[in-house]
């Protein structure tokens, strides 16, 4: 029998009894009580799954999370049989199921405890609604720390937090509001300088508690489905992420211009006011690639259709602003308005594609075009119908989509009531179990839509609302902000908390969605989004008609504004460099110190500060009339963006803020590559291609990444891959060059800007050939410059 204890509102909580018997097929163990089996699956040397029947009955092994390309590859595995447990080895873990009550002790190699079950899995039946809630408690460990969660809006540290995933239109949030937008149900733990991560792939209303009921226990269950996991082990949680985000798949490369600057509003409308917003842009030299048109270019705001009106030549319009420049990405939500003349409603009702409740009534409710009814995108023959609906908005010329509302968003009810049917790829199951996973199938239909007729140049996707692995095809932003400093620093936590939880490509509104920000709250933010991978401008309409752009705040905060993305489009070379990291590996663009210094206590509570790819350090300024801040430094030497000062790391350091700087350090040793200035991308050809060198006397490994910035080209090995390595010292400056080259760039040479270097040299030597050094390579600001051969291999610098 299973082991009961009292009843709670649920009914009687049900536990494991011991183990009866076990069997192993292939890198499968399953174990058997009197009713639960567990089953231990080993994914590689590092991933363990865990998935529990309660009843003796596992349910159907599905998943919209996990990636087609995840492959099981374990290198030694096996078990062994002890009086008290059952142990599972692989070459870094060890897993001991204790006989009985099938509670789990993870370890690694050496026998250090990594995670522990607590009470471990256990189950109540769901009195109210069907089914099971499955539960899993594990002990904290002393001094815990955890993160993750996607886009949570509070503090970096979980501990001591309770939080759920349900997908919720969170119009104008604050700090600690809870649920949001998007339902990653992933974290990581850290203690003893051991990293490790649990994906929980339940798409039920799921909850984690960190230690909030009770300090010793870490739990997390789920109103449905199965108790399913996988252990992710470091120990370094930058490996754990990476892992991660392979389990639920890497992005592909975007278009070069989706990482420059967008511009959006609540609305731009009619046409004319769309190229006034161009045009200025380009007389004032503020660079800009992408402009948004909101839900007022659609007629009566039916998705698909244009307003002939305020857009009477929209192919025109892109016509005309792509010759200046830009992309146009549109508004599309999943809301099709009840209406017998709207064709695409006349076909999903003949085809069976929408929703219905239990009893068959279709699901109507109100969104923006009045009563609306809602795609069933659990449905891959829906799903393929969507994505044919973008036909026509490809063939116009737009160039990316951007899927709002996807909750799903219902005015007055909030959401769908739990009663709606869904066929959830053949299986039919209720709202209760799709919920959280809508928006994301929805923008995946989207993106394989505007993939297919888009073809060869590559779309671009941004998502209010996803689930687990939604990085495989889109972007997301951190939704309905306000404008206040408070959602400036929630900006910085959201953006590090979701590149972290698998999904980089992400940003804030820059300035707020809702209110008005001064100028200088705004600068501030244009600042902070400089380094995020997604760098949008986005307001609501409001009854004084103030217009939220670079230029709306005067000429002293256009100037530094101007400044910071201009310096957004030098660093588009690294930016796109950190995205094919990210592409390639699963490494998070953003980075928290916790998860770049996790040794050093000191950066485990740290937000204002994370890495931007390898070689940058970024915090931001986040209180008005700030003149100075506090900046910890993680271990190593770090030159001050803006001076060149060196500073030695493991410290803080408090750092001058005037308003046209915000603290920014480059890892000594490390090469940035740059662009020069441009208003947009592939604005004119690069024909010279600018390495910041920074000196450093510990050997340190940089990258450079290129292909065409479009196209697939990449994928059938057209790209270069260009590895630095400076191995310095105090006699001499050394610098090595290795790259894989099979995509020929316009630029034939670079220009070298050595920074820090602690003598001053007569000469330089590029592969053997010494280049004088005069006055004319020494600038004011104490760098060195000169030119080098693109396919140069070696320099060397000598003390004289």
């Amino acid at each position: 029998m299973q082991v009961e204890t009292s009843s709670s509102k649920y009914g009687v909580k049900h536990y494991p009894d011991a183990i009866r018997e076990w069997k192993k097929e292939g890198n499968y163990f399953c174990f058997y009580t009197t009713e639960t089996i567990l089953e231990v699956r080993v994914i590689a040397d590092k991933i363990i799954r865990f998935r529990y029947a309660a009843d003796g009955t596992f349910q159907r092994d599905f998943s919209y999370a996990t990636s087609d390309t995840m492959e099981e590859s374990p290198i030694t595995f096996g078990i062994k049989e002890w009086e008290e447990t059952f142990e599972i080895y692989t070459d870094a873990l060890k897993v001991f199921i204790a006989r009985d009550n099938l509670r789990i002790t993870i370890s690694d190699k050496d026998g250090k405890v990594i995670n522990q079950d607590e009470m471990g899995f256990h189950w109540q039946h769901y009195l109210q609604k069907g089914g099971k809630i499955v539960y899993c408690s594990k002990l904290v460990q002393e001094g815990e720390c955890f993160y993750g969660l996607g886009d949570k809006p509070t503090d970096l540290n979980l501990r001591g937090k309770r939080l759920e995933n349900y997908g919720t239109d969170a119009y104008g949030y604050q700090k600690d509001t809870d649920p949001l937008y998007r339902n990653i149900p992933f974290y990581y733990g850290l203690h003893d300088g051991i990293g490790y991560g649990i994906f929980f792939d339940n798409t039920f209303r799921t909850i984690f508690d960190f230690g909030k009921e009770r300090e010793d226990a870490c739990s997390f269950w789920a109103r449905g489905g199965e108790m399913n996991y996988y252990f992710i082990y470091g120990p370094e949680l930058l490996e754990v992420a990476s892992s991660y985000t392979k389990i639920t798949g890497t992005p592909e490369l975007p278009p070069l211009w989706a990482l420059g600057y967008h511009q959006c509003r609540w609305s731009y409308f009619p046409d004319t006011r769309v190229k006034e917003i161009a045009a200025t842009f380009r007389k004032r030299r503020i660079p800009c690639d992408v402009i948004y048109l909101d839900i007022d270019y659609m007629d009566g705001f039916r998705c698909f259709t244009w307003n002939k009106e305020y857009f009477p030549d929209p192919a025109g319009l892109i016509r005309d602003l792509a010759a200046e420049g830009f992309k146009v990405v549109v508004i599309i939500d999943p809301g099709i308005k009840v209406d017998p003349d709207y064709s695409i409603y006349q076909e999903g009702l003949r085809n069976n594609y929408f929703c219905k409740r239990a009893d068959g009534a279709l699901m109507e409710g109100d969104v923006w075009p009045g009563k609306c009814v809602f795609p069933d995108y659990t449905n891959p023959v829906v799903r393929e119908w969507w994505s044919s609906l973008f036909k026509g908005l490809a063939e116009t010329g737009v160039r990316g989509v951007w899927n709002d509302m996807n909750e799903p968003a219902v005015f007055e009810m909030g959401s769908f009531p739990e009663d709606v049917r869904h066929d959830y790829d053949g299986e039919e199951v209720s709202h209760r179990k799709a919920h959280n996973i809508y928006g994301h199938l929805m923008s995946k239909s989207t993106a394989a839509g505007m993939k297919k007729y888009l073809l060869p140049n590559r779309p671009f996707l941004i998502t209010r609302s996803c689930y687990a692995g939604a990085q495989r095809w889109s972007s997301v932003w951190t939704g309905d902000n306000v404008s206040s400093w408070e959602h400036l620093w929630l900006a910085s936590v959201q953006c590090q908390r979701l590149a972290v939880s698998g999904i980089s490509f992400t940003g804030s509104d820059i300035g707020g969605f809702i209110g008005e920000p001064d100028g200088e709250l705004y600068t501030r933010w244009i600042q902070l989004a400089t380094f995020h991978p997604l760098m949008r401008t986005h307001s609501a309409s409001n009854e004084t008609g103030f217009n939220q752009e670079p230029w709306s705040f005067g000429p002293e905060y256009e100037k530094v504004v101007t400044r910071f993305i201009s310096l957004r489009y030098q660093l588009l070379p690294y930016l796109y460099t950190t995205f094919w990291q990210y592409a390639t590996n699963g490494m998070p663009m953003l980075r928290p110190l916790a998860f770049t210094a996790q040794q050093d206590p000191a950066t485990h509570n740290c937000t204002h500060e994370f890495m931007f790819g390898d070689s940058l350090l970024v915090s931001h300024v986040g209180e008005k009339g700030m003149k100075e801040m506090q900046v910890y430094l993680p271990e190593g030497n770090w030159y001050y963006f803006w001076n060149d000062s060196l500073h030695t790391g493991k410290q803080a350091l408090t750092v001058a803020t005037p308003l046209e700087e915000m603290p920014i350090f480059v890892k000594a040793g490390a090469v940035l590559p740059r662009y020069p200035e441009m208003q947009y991308t592939h604005e004119k050809p690069v024909t010279e291609m600018l390495l910041h060198v920074y000196y450093g006397e510990t050997t340190v490994r940089s990258m450079l990444y290129e292909d065409a910035g479009d196209h697939y080209g990449y994928r059938n090995g057209q790209y270069n891959i260009i590895t630095f390595k400076q191995v310095s010292d105090a006699q001499q400056f050394h610098l090595k060059k290795k790259y894989y080259v099979n995509y020929e760039t316009a630029y034939t040479h670079h220009r070298i800007v050595l920074h820090g270097l602690p003598f001053r040299p007569v000469a330089a030597i590029v592969d053997g050939v010494s280049i004088p050094l005069d006055r004319e390579n020494f600038a004011a600001d104490n760098t060195i410059s000169f030119l080098a051969d693109r396919g140069f291999e070696e320099i060397i610098i000598r003390r004289p």
